[in-house]
Order: C-alpha cells, then sequence, then structure tokens
C-alpha cells in the first residue's frame, strides 16, 4: 500500500556531487506526483540537522539530496521522531542509498519511494552525538576514504573508493602496515593485530558488493564489532574472497563480535571514518540506538 504523502520538503546540499543539479528535479517529480513540496539548500556543514530539526514537524516525509554526510546530518536529526527520511543519491558512496535499494536516479528514485514503504532502522551514536547508518571503521577503508581525491569521485563515482581501497588493502599488507587493536563489546575486550577494524550496522557495502560479516542485520539492536587481521597476501586474498562470497566460515584472520556498546582503542592511534566521512584519531566509543529512525524504501519484490 502506497504512503500517504500530502507534504514534503527537500533539503538539498549544493555541494554535493549531483546535489544542486538534481534538487529542482526532485522537488518538479514530487510535485508532478501531487505532493505539495518545498525546496531548501544546505549552506555549511551542520546545517541540514538545522534545517531537518526547523522543518520536521510541518512535513510529512523530509528528502535529503546529497551525499551521505548529508543524509546522515538529516537522520539524525530525525532519530526518534514520527518524521521518515526519504534518501535521494546526490553524492559519490551514496551508501544508505545503496545498502536500502533506492535507485541512484532521482527520477526512479521518487516514484519508486512514494508507491513503496517504509522501514525503521538502528543508528549508531558516537560520544559527540553524531550518527551513522553504514559502518565506521578503521585501517583500510578509513585509508580509502582519505587518499580518495576529489577529481577521481566526480569522475567515477563509487567505482573511485573500490579502486583506491583495493591500493590500500595491498599497501597494508605489503608494507605490513598493522596496528594493535583493543576492541571492547558489551564490556568484553578484544585484543588482536589488525588492518582493519569495522563497526557495522549495516551487512554490506559499496552496492552490496562487500559482505562484512555474518548475519548483520540493520533492525536487531545490534552492532557488529569485525576485526579483519591478515599477515600475508594469500590471507588478504582469503579474506577479500570470503567477504565477496559472503562466506564466513572460522577463520583466524577475522573477528567478530555483536553487542549495544563497542569501544575501538588502537596502538598508534589510527584515523577513522564513518559512512564516508573522515571524523578524526581513535579511540572512539559507539552505542547502538534500536530502531531510531524512519525511512522510506522502494517496494519490496
Amino acid at each position: 500500500m502506497a504512503l500517504l504523502i500530502g507534504r514534503a520538503i527537500v533539503i538539498a546540499n549544493p555541494a554535493s556531487r549531483k546535489g544542486n543539479r538534481l534538487a529542482e528535479r526532485a522537488r518538479q517529480l514530487l510535485a508532478d506526483s501531487s505532493v505539495e513540496c518545498d525546496l531548501v539548500f544546505t549552506e555549511r556543514a551542520g546545517h541540514a540537522t538545522e534545517l531537518a530539526l526547523q522543518h520536521a514537524p510541518h512535513y510529512d516525509v523530509i528528502f535529503a539530496l546529497g551525499g551521505d554526510g548529508t543524509v546522515m546530518e538529516v537522520a539524525g536529526a530525525l532519530a526518534g521522531s514520527d518524521t521518515p527520511i526519504g534518501v535521494l543519491a546526490g553524492g559519490t558512496g551514496n551508501l544508505l542509498a545503496r545498502a536500502l535499494g533506492i535507485p541512484l536516479s532521482i527520477k526512479q528514485a521518487v516514484p519508486a519511494l512514494l508507491s513503496g514503504g517504509e522501514v525503521q532502522i538502528d543508528l549508531g551514536r558516537f560520544e559527540s552525538g553524531r550518527r551513522f547508518a553504514i559502518a565506521a571503521g578503521v585501517g583500510i577503508d578509513a585509508s580509502m576514504v582519505a587518499e580518495t581525491p576529489a577529481w577521481l569521485k566526480r569522475r567515477l563515482g563509487i567505482l573511485a573508493y573500490t579502486m583506491m581501497g583495493t591500493r590500500a588493502a595491498l599497501r597494508a599488507v605489503l608494507r605490513r602496515e598493522f596496528f594493535d587493536v583493543r576492541l571492547t563489546i558489551d564490556g568484553v575486550v578484544h585484543e588482536r593485530r589488525a588492518a582493519a577494524v569495522m563497526v557495522a550496522n549495516f551487512g554490506a557495502v559499496l552496492g552490496k558488493r562487500i559482505t562484512l560479516g555474518p548475519e548483520i542485520r540493520t533492525d536487531d539492536g545490534l552492532l557488529d564489532g569485525c576485526v579483519f587481521s591478515p599477515r600475508t597476501l594469500r590471507d588478504a586474498t582469503r579474506i577479500a574472497w570470503r567477504m565477496l562470497r559472503g562466506d564466513f566460515e572460522s577463520d583466524p584472520c577475522m573477528l567478530y563480535g555483536r553487542g549495544k556498546e563497542i569501544r575501538v582503542d588502537t596502538t598508534p592511534p589510527q584515523q577513522w571514518q564513518a559512512d564516508g566521512e573522515l571524523m578524526g584519531t581513535t579511540p572512539f566509543s559507539v552505542v547502538v540506538e534500536p530502531l531510531a529512525v524512519r525511512v522510506l524504501v522502494p517496494k519490496q519484490r
């Protein structure tokens, strides 16, 4: 049964890869579907949060058009409220749109969301109050985010991340760029030598090209800690193959744990990212917010 949406607002980031060009198109598509729609643009970091908090009481849905940073600002603002978010891809990775099966084309996404339904998903919340939907990570994936140049992202989109991620993984193993990690999950401590650490909410990333771990769900009220510890190129190849296939049999180079509170400490300190945004250096702590936000999704086939 299609959702009944009378009034909507699009919060668009004009600085994202496609945001400025697609904002008016999104508004027009909504208007053509008999949805009374307004459009506002962000002007600085954090502005999407302010706009979402300001406008949420007055609209049935808030559509976020931009990269994952813009989407998560809006999602964080709507956490715990009854106002759903509609995700419209306008960035490079578009991780949440891909994970939810939302078409990357605005022309396809708007009618798919209007004729679809909604789900509630967990979010992770850091000590700063900032939230994430997909995953936070240290090591290889943080290097991928840090080292992918803007021009390559504009030209190749998500393929740029895939290329730079492969490069970072090979370099980490060949140059032995490992670090010591202390992963604390609900008070239980795990210590490993690692090349990458993830705190995952969704089980797959990069358009479901890579599965992070076994049975990771976004509606179970838990987060999943994943530690990857390849010592050789053969180890790294085996891990990559298993992640591509979703094969998570017992492996000495892969550690998984699930809980409500996770802390990541590393020696030496490492940069870390959340949903494709660099956040600083370790340590960091995160707690789960169960079923925190309502999200529009296409009709399930």
